[in-house]
């Protein structure tokens, strides 16, 4: 058996070091002769961000190819129809990506509703006590509302993770049959914050549009770690310029925005360079997870993460 990496990140030559007795350099292409060469032996693929696509030209390449484990998140990047056409089986390590993703977005909720990121502004700009124990305002986590749009991998972790606190956690997802979910226009219209956890397909491009966003509830906040194209920009933008409502956007379309845009100037925003996914030590996690599939592939053991071709289209 002789897995290929193929990645370009950090921690990868960790993972290759501890895969092989004698490591070889990542593969970075699939059709030069050297390339082909190693695919050739290869039984299972271990790849990451930055892999090729697995056309068909790749996978003639690999005639012995009998597993794709990718230690990061989505695979809609690089592994075609084809691959799974071919009897290829394939695990990601979406589900240990989703941790802190899920964290991050817990912190951001809680810290929404405190207003906290608000009061830090005015607090810097006043240089005083803001009096705010003697204000008659709506702040705080007790008994306010939450909306999660997306019973995704991230967002039932995010369901889970609220589940200690004093919080209504409204659910929109028209395919969770086991949780209770509420229709996407009332989770958006009830909520004091709507986070979005839905993929990027195309029955989602621009799902929160001037409509739904006109409809959150004075002082709401949006929060959007799922992918930016979920959201129609020029809509929010116009909808935060009237300071009726936030926006904590770790995602948006383009990524990062355009020089020009608003959502860098804007009071109301807080704009984070795409953190929430697995960063630094927490990468180590997503190479642990394809170890642990790389080992079950050599025992014989059916893979824990295994994706289902047939649902992959509903997911990110």
């Amino acid at each position: 058996m002789d897995p290929a990496v193929i990645v370009d990140y950090a921690m990868y030559p960790e993972l290759t070091a501890r895969l092989f007795d004698t490591p070889e350099p990542p593969l970075t292409e699939f059709h030069s002769p050297a390339a082909r060469a190693r695919l050739a032996r290869t039984e299972i693929l271990v790849t990451g961000w930055g892999c090729p696509v697995l056309d068909g030209g790749a996978l003639d390449a690999a005639p012995n190819l009998k597993a794709v484990v990718h230690a990061a998140g989505s695979i809609k990047g690089h592994v075609t129809p084809e691959v799974f056409a071919r009897g290829v089986v394939v695990s990601s390590a979406a589900d240990a990506n989703a941790i802190p993703v899920a964290e991050f977005t817990l912190a951001m909720i809680l810290l929404a509703n405190k207003a906290v990121f608000r009061l830090a502004r005015e607090y810097g700009a006043a240089r005083r006590d803001l009096g705010l124990l003697t204000q008659d305002n709506d702040l705080g986590n007790y008994r306010r509302t939450v909306g999660v749009v997306g019973a995704s991998r991230v967002g039932r972790r995010v369901i889970e993770l609220l589940r200690p606190f004093d919080l209504e956690v409204l659910v929109a997802d028209p395919y969770a049959d086991d949780l209770v979910t509420h229709d996407l226009d009332e989770v958006i219209g009830r909520s004091d914050v709507v986070s979005i956890h839905a993929p990027a397909t195309p029955e989602t491009y621009r799902l929160i549009g001037a409509e739904r966003l006109r409809a959150m509830k004075d002082g709401a906040t949006l929060i959007n770690t799922a992918r930016g194209s979920l959201v129609d920009e020029e809509a929010l933008v116009e909808e935060l310029r009237t300071g009726r409502i936030f926006a904590i956007l770790d995602v948006t379309d383009p990524e990062p925005p355009a020089p020009g845009s608003p959502l860098w100037e804007l009071p109301n925003v807080v704009l984070t360079p795409h953190v929430a996914g697995a960063l630094g030590g927490e990468v180590g996690r997503l190479g642990q997870a394809a170890l642990d599939e790389v080992a079950r592939l050599t025992r014989g053991v059916p893979l824990r993460y295994e994706v289902d071709p047939r649902v992959l289209s509903r997911q990110a």
